[in-house]
């Protein structure tokens, strides 16, 4: 008798808290960029708006996938991480922006290859695993050019330069690794390794080179902003008096002072001070501990999956 597969009913849990944590943006996205918005564009809904047609967007494509069983992905993989490569690739040849060659103009929108790049390397990785099966234990078969292709991957998005997306790219390669089984022992002597190269290049490169100075001078003003505080240090000082006027439980929806013009980018590079100062210490670490929650709950469920 053939048997016939049911569709899967969604995590609740993991879908409510996805609808609260894009609502909660929309809410604080409109906060921190009303006021620049109004003197930029004459329209203090102009970020909020952008805002919510990528939730819209967003949602849908959501809505979309969940109908689509996963094993169907397996052969968009490859193509789809090929396509990553050429647009990181193809966004170096661009003029920089703010010192950095990170974005594509589409019109009135930004497409960033980056993001799409951590996307890529978890289906990627996860076909590439699943195919290898037992070999993947083997340093030489399964391991090694796992790690090449993350370092040469990783090794362009460091080229826009984005040290911060670099990380993030790592560390979601480095799950998929771990989660497919992987020897460990190989794993982290490779890491280990590795991690040693890369402070040691780095290093070389902020004593006598100018490379990575902005690294530089962001770890300078991080640990005494005060030393420059019209220049490197400006940003985190106002973060810090942000933080330091929400105190406990905030000054109230709407009535950050350093949004006005005082920070840069309030609607995405510098929304958590925004979030501190109007929410306070109480509010902030609720929102930080619902995104642990959902972080939490999509590791159960990859953690529950069969393959």
């Amino acid at each position: 008798m053939k048997t016939t597969r049911h569709r899967g009913t969604p995590d609740f849990i993991l879908l409510v808290l996805t609808f609260l944590l894009v609502g909660f943006g929309v809410v604080m996205v409109f906060s921190a960029s009303s006021a620049t918005s109004a003197y930029h564009f004459n329209d203090p809904f102009y970020y909020t708006k952008r805002q919510i047609m990528w939730a819209v967007l967003g949602i849908a494509v959501m809505l979309l996938l969940m109908n689509i069983p996963y094993r169907k992905l397996r052969p968009l993989a490859f193509p789809a991480f090929a396509i990553v490569i050429v647009l990181l690739v193809l966004v170096l040849m661009r003029d920089p922006i703010y010192g950095s060659r990170r974005w594509f103009s589409i019109g009135p929108f930004g497409l960033q290859p980056s993001e799409f790049a951590k996307l890529g390397i978890i289906l990627y990785f996860a076909h590439l695993i699943s195919k290898k099966g037992e070999k993947v234990r083997d340093f030489q078969k399964g391991l090694l050019p796992l790690l090449i292709i993350a370092a040469i991957t990783a090794g362009l998005i460091m080229m826009q330069p984005d040290f911060g997306a670099t990380a993030i790219f790592l560390c979601c390669a480095m799950a998929v690794i771990i989660a497919g089984g992987v020897n460990l022992k190989h794993f982290f002597a490779v890491s280990l390794a590795g991690g040693s190269l890369a402070a040691a290049f780095i290093s070389f490169n902020l004593l006598f080179s100018d490379r990575f100075e902005y690294i530089k001078f962001r770890v300078t003003s991080f640990l005494d902003p005060w030393q420059d505080p019209y220049n490197t240090g400006y940003n985190l000082i106002h973060s810090l008096l942000a933080f330091g006027h929400g105190g406990t439980f905030g000054a109230g929806i709407g009535q950050s002072i350093q949004k006005l013009h005082y920070l840069p980018f309030t609607h995405n590079d510098f929304i958590l001070p925004v979030i501190g100062e109007e929410l306070g210490f109480i509010g902030l670490v609720t929102f930080l501990l619902i995104y642990l929650f959902f972080l939490w709950r999509a590791l159960l469920i990859g953690l529950r999956s069969k393959d």
